[in-house]
């Protein structure tokens, strides 16, 4: 099989047209659907649907989609080894590091430490928040992922790495007091947050909390992005209920003076490392993979 045929396919899933993806691989619309159209006859089965809102998987391209990101993955690895032979490991290693975590404070350091270790190694980072990393896992887009949870979910292994305790944030000017005791879910009731969309798991927990304790949660603003909240949060328009490592890093950004408390009963998630269990870790993912775990021992302690 021509690899050209899988690079394409890919392409057109991931820019969800095969005209979008023609002009993408600058190559004719006509020759980029006899391209797809062989790939179909070869595996002998309809790949993808079009409609005029552009393209969608069948089960059996979701299927040649996952096995093309692996196959292109170990070709350019095999390319990668073969210039490096006998020299330092080299490669691309893709990596994600769940947003709102302990993992998001952790990649200037992970790309730090990764150029000065394995130069050859061409680290990819993802910190996205609309993505679900164990799907991307499963399909050869991630090598592996720092990620809220513990699974099982069928196709990856998670490795348990911390438990994450929830912190709240809020400006002096919502007259919580600065103690080093807990502050009570239910004495936030009705009191302005904001937080990740309800799909985030920090959301999920801080949800779960509230609705356990009968507490009304009064959400006034979805924020996906760390340093928005930060600012939203120092101009007093809302408090936020976040773990440890982004609360310090709110307070820490903040000209303002912040209170800064644990809560109780304890929000609490699991941080989890993340890999496929069908697909062997590379040598150099192997490498950035103990980089990860070097960095992540030093949150615990």
């Amino acid at each position: 099989m021509d690899i050209r045929r899988l690079k394409s396919f890919i392409v057109i899933v991931d820019s969800g047209s095969i005209t979008r993806a023609a002009d993408l691989l600058h190559i004719a619309q006509p020759a980029l659907s006899q391209q797809l159209a062989a790939l179909e006859e070869h595996f002998g089965q309809k790949l993808l649907i079009r409609s005029q809102q552009g393209v969608s998987m069948t089960d059996a391209g979701h299927a040649v989609y996952r096995h093309a990101q692996i196959i292109l993955r170990q070709m350019e690895q095999a390319q990668a080894d073969a210039s490096a032979a006998g020299n330092s490991l080299a490669g691309r290693v893709s990596v994600g590091l769940v947003p709102f975590s302990s993992a998001a404070t952790l990649s200037v350091d992970l790309l730090a430490e990764t150029r000065k270790r394995h130069p050859g190694i061409l680290l990819h980072l993802t910190e996205s928040v609309g993505q679900t990393y164990s799907q991307m896992i499963m399909n050869g887009r991630l090598e592996m992922a720092l990620l809220h949870g513990t699974g099982p979910i069928k196709g990856v292994r998670f490795e348990p790495i911390l438990s994450e305790e929830f912190f709240l944030v809020a400006h002096r000017d919502f007259a919580i007091e600065a103690d080093a005791k807990p502050v009570p879910v239910n004495t936030l009731d009705g009191i302005p947050l904001l937080l990740p969309p309800a799909y985030n798991f920090v959301r999920r927990a801080v949800d779960t909390a509230f609705t356990r304790t009968r507490t009304n949660l009064k959400v006034v603003a979805e924020v996906e992005i760390v340093r928005t909240l930060a600012r939203a949060v120092g101009s007093g328009l809302g408090a936020t209920i976040m773990p440890k490592a982004i609360a310090d890093r709110i307070v820490s950004e903040s000209s303002e003076p912040l209170i800064c408390r644990l809560v109780s009963p304890r929000i609490e998630e699991t941080l989890s490392l993340c890999v496929s269990d069908q697909n062997p870790l590379s040598e150099p993912a192997l490498a950035v993979r103990d980089i990860l775990l070097e960095l992540t021992a030093r949150l615990k302690n």
